[in-house]
C-alpha cells in the first residue's frame, strides 16, 4: 500500500499556524496558507504524506472536540482546507487526520444538552453520566473522562446512535475533504469491535484508506494491527529505546526492540508488519533537546529511516528545532514563521537524502531485519527484499571501528562510496547505508 513506502511529516495546525490557545467561538480566521507556504519545501524534502493532528473545531488544544464536521474557526473554513487538501494532492502528499473517538470537550452540544435537561436529555446516553454524583465543575452529575481529565468527556461507544454518528463524521471528512487516513487518538481505549466498525466504513470509501493507532505500550495490541482492524501503530517502544539507547551509548538496548519487534523469530510481535516511527511528536520533548550529544542528531534520524517501519518527521525538527515538556506543551508546538529554518540546514539536507534513498529501496520498505554486528558505541544490521539487501552501520562516538557484515561489495547510498562489506569503516559520529551489488 501507499502507506508502507510513504514519509510522513506531522503538524499540528494549531501550533503550525499560530492560532490563540482557547477557542472564543467568534471570528473566523483564515491561517491554512501558513500550511500551504510550506508544500514546495515539503515536496522538495521528499515528503509524501502529512500527519494533521486535530483541526476540527475544539475549545482549546483539538483534542477537546466541539464540532466533528466544522474546521477550527482559528484555522479557517471546511472550503480552505478541502483545498489545501487538493493542493497537498496535487503535489503527491497524501493526507492523514487525526480522529478523536474516545472522548470530547465539555462544550460538545449533546454534553451541554446534558446539562441542561439532566435525565430528560436525548443524548444522555453518549457518556458515562452518574447523576447521584457530581464533577469537579459542579455539573451536578458525574461522568467519566479521559484519565483523570474532566475537561474531556469520555464516549460511551457502545450507544448506536453514537456509533452512527461518528461514523457519519468519518465519511463526511473522506468525502468533504478527500483524506487519505486517521491517527486513532488513545487507540488503546477503543474496543477491537470499534476499531472493526471504522475498518468497514473507511473500507467502503476507499479501500486504500490508512488507519494507525495511537498506542503508548505494544506488548497487548499486535492483534489489532491487521486488515480487519489497524494498518499500523505508533512504535513508543522504538523511540524511547531510540533516545535511551543514544544517550546512554548502549546501542545493545536499540538492537534488542529492533529484534524483538521485527526480528525473522515466531516470538517476534510485529514481524512482516510496519509500526508508525518517529524520533519526536507533539507529545514529547523534541528529539534536539532529548539527544544529549547532538553530533548523534543525524545519526538519529539515519536509524529512523532505515529501520522497520514507517518514518515521520515532526514539523521542524529537521532543522533541529529544539522544545522542553511542559508548559502545556505549547513550546512542543510552535508557530511555523518561529522556526529558525537556518539554524541546521545540514540536518534538513540530510533528511531529505535519507528520504529519497527510502523512496527508491523497496528492502528498506518492506523488508526484513536481521542483527549484522553491535557493540555499545556502533551498530549495523540488513533489511532483504526481492533479492535486494541493504546494509547499515551506525557510529555514535568518537571513535572510528571498522564493522565487518559479510565478504560483498557496497555502494554507500549516501556518498556513492563502493566498499567491501567486510570492512565497513565508521567514522566519528556517522553513518552508512550501503546497497549490496
Amino acid at each position: 500500500m501507499w502507506f508502507d513506502e510513504a514519509v510522513f511529516y506531522q503538524i499540528y495546525p494549531l501550533g503550525f499556524c499560530g492560532a490563540e490557545r482557547t477557542n472564543d467561538f467568534g471570528e473566523t480566521m483564515h491561517r491554512l496558507g501558513k500550511i500551504e507556504a510550506e508544500i514546495p519545501r515539503l515536496k522538495a524534502m521528499g515528503v509524501t504524506a502529512v500527519l494533521f493532528n486535530p483541526l476540527v473545531e475544539s475549545e482549546r488544544h483539538g483534542y477537546d472536540t466541539v464540532d466533528f464536521f466544522t474546521v477550527d474557526r482559528r484555522l479557517g473554513t471546511n472550503e480552505e482546507f478541502a483545498a489545501l487538501v487538493q493542493k497537498l494532492h496535487a503535489a503527491g502528499i497524501r493526507v492523514v487526520l487525526d480522529g478523536v473517538f474516545n472522548h470530547v470537550g465539555r462544550a460538545f452540544p449533546p454534553f451541554k444538552e446534558v446539562q441542561k435537561g439532566r435525565e430528560n436529555a436525548a443524548a444522555c446516553s453518549f457518556f458515562h453520566i452518574d447523576f447521584r454524583g457530581n464533577s469537579r465543575y459542579n455539573d451536578g452529575f458525574a461522568y467519566a473522562d479521559w484519565e483523570g481529565h474532566p475537561e474531556l468527556v469520555k464516549l460511551n461507544l457502545e450507544n448506536g446512535d453514537l456509533q452512527q454518528y461518528l461514523m457519519n463524521a468519518v465519511r463526511f471528512w473522506i468525502k468533504t475533504f478527500d483524506i487519505d487516513g486517521l491517527r486513532l487518538d488513545v487507540s488503546y481505549l477503543l474496543p477491537p469491535w470499534f476499531l472493526e466498525l471504522l475498518r468497514r466504513t473507511v473500507a467502503a470509501e476507499k479501500l486504500d484508506f490508512f488507519l494507525v493507532g495511537e498506542v503508548i505500550h505494544l506488548n497487548n495490541f499486535e492483534k489489532n494491527v491487521t486488515p480487519a482492524r489497524l494498518d499500523s501503530a505508533t512504535n513508543y517502544e522504538g523511540f524511547r529505546s531510540m533516545l535511551s539507547a543514544f544517550n546512554s551509548r548502549n546501542l545493545f538496548e536499540i538492537e534488542y526492540s529492533m529484534t524483538r519487534l521485527f526480528g525473522d523469530f515466531p516470538w517476534c510481535l510485529f514481524r512482516g508488519k510496519r509500526l508508525f516511527n518517529f524520533v519526536d511528536n507533539h507529545d514529547v520533548e523534541r528529539a534536539a533537546t532529548a539527544l544529549k550529544e547532538g553530533k548523534n542528531l543525524k545519526n538519529l534520524y539515519t536509524l529512523l529511516f532505515t529501520m522497520p517501519g514507517i518514518p515521520c518527521v515532526y514539523y521542524g525538527s529537521e532543522f533541529g528545532q529544539e522544545g522542553k515538556k511542559g508548559n502545556l506543551d505549547y513550546d512542543l508546538r510552535p508557530c511555523i514563521d518561529d522556526v529558525n529554518k537556518s539554524a541546521h540546514p545540514e540536518l534538513a539536507a540530510h533528511i531529505a537524502a535519507l528520504a529519497k534513498i527510502r523512496r527508491e529501496s523497496r528492502a528498506l520498505a518492506y523488508g526484513s531485519y536481521r542483527k549484522a554486528a553491535v557493540n555499545n558505541g556502533w551498530f549495523a544490521f540488513v533489511r532483504e527484499f526481492e533479492g535486494e539487501k541493504i546494509v547499515v552501520a551506525i557510529n555514535i562516538t568518537e571513535s572510528d571501528p571498522t564493522v565487518r557484515v559479510e565478504e560483498a561489495e557496497g555502494v554507500d547510498l549516501l556518498t556513492g562510496e563502493t566498499r567491501n562489506l567486510n570492512d565497513i569503516y565508521l567514522r566519528p559520529f556517522s553513518a552508512c547505508i550501503y546497497r549490496k551489488k
